[in-house]
């Protein structure tokens, strides 16, 4: 099969030698759009591998092409986002064998034509074995603590008030054109954000501000990632590093409790670009390590900062508590981080996964509790199989001693839950609640944050409350956000299973229940559903959409969430109202990549409307 693979590559290399690039790209696009079947999709690969075979630059015009002719984006859009993520794409589709675990998964992760491939078996070992009668603490009963929850906020520092908030591109309220420029054009930005745009500073700061009033007596606060704006394609490494450099700085200065921070795939350039170490020649993200590790060290400590230097992560006992904060870098098993599309694909890139187990086992020998932050849910669509299935099995393993895990990235609130048993889903077999917070950014529904309540023993949670300031309040534009409590979790979901006392957790058992309630309650289960978006996405989600929302409730292991790949869908870039406010079907917000949104629709449209156009 090998050598089969190399005479292919080796007969497609062959016939492009002199060809000109209108050639080339006819040849990819045909082959992908003409991919019906993994099989096809796997010859297609060999195709674009026999363009790799003459270099990135290649590849890169080939893929900038295929995005002009769809019709994906903007043409500067399509050249800017090749030119970033090309490099990445060209070298793992050179490296990769095909067919191969590796090429089925990069096709259904960017085309949607193969099934996932099933988890490749790996025990995560274990110094010692799980304790058979150790159980989660029971609650003290004494007066609670605080902390907040804020995720995702994407602030656009060159947001520009009057800027055309409907333009063409991913993101708006920027003079990307003079057309775009304020006073010309017909839709103009007011001066603290737009549903079509990211964050402007003030809106960032009214957070920060709210923040401090409604809890300053707060603990810390957790902010689990993405600080950049959406506009990948012109971004540059020492704008990031700008915008990470103003983001921390605006929270020290504003925020009067320390700060518990992760890396969103948003920190990186290109964005999602995180390679493990053992990569040979890869595009480094240290600089991105270097500045987080520096802006975090005022509040986890120098010797914490060095290991977030070197890894991402970091492992940090709040002073004078029992509590434990882990933060991992889940880019590293991040689906549209291209670096994982490696040959042999690591089992555990740069030994997080062992780390992990390290600092929990210390963790339970001393009777610490345990909160792991992340941005990426380990439960959804964009993580790999087999990074969220080894992550379950020390979740499952160290369940006494995690309170909970804390999750961003979707710009959505909802949570997941892990069991010990994905085949019989009960109260009795929940073990771990992820809470997944919704964004500043306003792209899916109004800005917001959370406040926890937690036992100041077990850290279990008893509480969180949401606040939002609604982009369509009175006086948003002119005085000001205005942030208002949203909901209360106890008070909305409670009473549905009949809470037993004001002390009880909201334990795994007691989501479990509510998702329960869900499926006879839908009145219920579309309250929730309308709290994903803060009340901004006016659809009802039923029959299989019910289904599935559930079921994603249910897995905080990925290949349990339901979610089957589907052939590509189609773009369309001219109306970005109706693409960020009505398709539930991609179910978050979270950009992926804009180049695998090239290969999608590809393979969502008919070849003849491509060919149509002169190539």
């Amino acid at each position: 099969m090998i050598w089969t693979t190399v005479l292919h590559v080796i007969a497609i290399a062959a016939s492009l030698v002199g060809a000109q690039d209108p050639l080339t790209t006819q040849q990819f696009i045909s082959g992908i759009q003409g991919a019906t079947t993994c099989g096809e999709c796997q010859s297609a690969l060999l195709t674009l591998k026999g363009i790799a075979f003459f270099g990135d630059d290649r590849v890169i015009a080939s893929l900038a092409r295929a995005c002009k002719l769809t019709n994906a984006e903007d043409n500067d859009v399509c050249d800017g986002i090749m030119a970033q993520e090309g490099p990445i794409l060209a070298r793992a589709i050179r490296e990769m064998d095909v067919p191969s675990h590796t090429s089925k998964l990069f096709c259904t992760t960017l085309m949607g034509l193969c099934d996932i491939p099933e988890v490749r078996p790996y025990n995560v070992t274990f110094p010692k074995p799980k304790p058979a009668n150790l159980a989660r603490p029971e609650p003290s009963g004494k007066s609670p603590i605080k902390f907040v929850h804020f995720s995702d906020i994407h602030v656009d520092l060159e947001y520009e008030t009057g800027s055309n908030y409907n333009c063409t591109k991913p993101i708006c309220c920027r003079s990307y054109t003079e057309e775009d420029a304020p006073g010309n054009n017909t839709y103009p930005a007011g001066p603290n954000g737009n549903h079509l745009c990211d964050v402007p500073k003030s809106l960032e700061e009214s957070m920060y501000e709210t923040i401090k009033d409604v809890a300053s007596d707060a603990a810390f606060a957790i902010f689990t990632g993405d600080i950049p704006e959406h506009a990948v394609w012109i971004v540059e490494k020492a704008g990031v590093k700008h915008s990470i450099d103003s983001a921390y700085s605006t929270m020290a200065k504003i925020l009067p409790m320390p700060v518990y921070g992760t890396l969103g795939n948003h920190e990186a350039v290109p964005c999602n670009s995180f390679p493990h170490q053992e990569i040979e020649d890869a595009i480094s993200s240290q600089w991105v390590y270097d500045i987080v590790s520096k802006k975090w060290r005022t509040w986890i400590g120098n010797n914490n900062a060095r290991i977030a230097d070197r890894y991402g992560a970091y492992s940090y006992l709040v002073p004078q508590t029992k509590l434990r904060v882990i933060s991992i870098n889940t880019n590293l098993f991040y689906a549209f981080n291209f670096w994982v599309f490696e040959k042999e694909m690591t089992f555990d890139p740069d030994n997080q996964f062992a780390w992990l187990v390290s600092e929990l086992q210390a963790a339970e020998d001393a009777g610490e509790r345990v909160y792991i932050i992340g941005h990426m849910p380990p439960g959804r669509h964009d993580a790999l199989y087999d990074g969220s299935n080894y992550l379950d099995q020390i979740v499952n393993r160290y369940e006494a001693t995690i309170a909970a895990m804390f999750w961003g990235h979707t710009h959505q609130d909802h949570f997941e839950l892990s069991y010990s048993d994905y085949s019989k889903r009960s109260h009795l077999t929940a073990s771990m609640m992820s809470y997944i917070s919704p964004s500043l950014t306003p792209t899916s529904g109004s800005p917001a944050f959370r406040v926890f309540t937690v036992d100041p023993d077990t850290f279990g949670v008893l509480d969180f409350e949401v606040y939002t300031a609604p982009l369509e309040a009175e006086g948003f534009q002119t005085t000001g956000p205005t942030w208002k409590p949203y909901y209360s979790a106890r008070e909305a979901y409670g009473s549905l299973v009949n809470l037993s006392s004001s002390s009880a957790e909201l334990t795994p058992a007691f989501w479990h229940n509510v998702t329960s309630v869900f499926e006879s309650n839908d009145t219920a289960f579309q309250q929730y559903y309308s709290r994903k978006s803060r009340g901004w996405n006016k659809g009802n989600c039923t029959e299989e959409c019910k289904v599935d929302e559930i079921c994603q409730l249910r897995a905080a292991e990925a290949q349990h969430n339901c979610l089957t790949p589907s052939r590509g869908y189609a773009l369309d870039s001219g109306n970005r109202q109706a693409r960020l406010r009505g398709d539930e079907s991609m179910h978050d917000e979270c950009h992926s990549s804009r180049a695998a949104m090239v290969f999608q629709s590809l393979v969502g449209q008919p070849k003849q409307e491509i060919f149509r156009q002169d190539l």
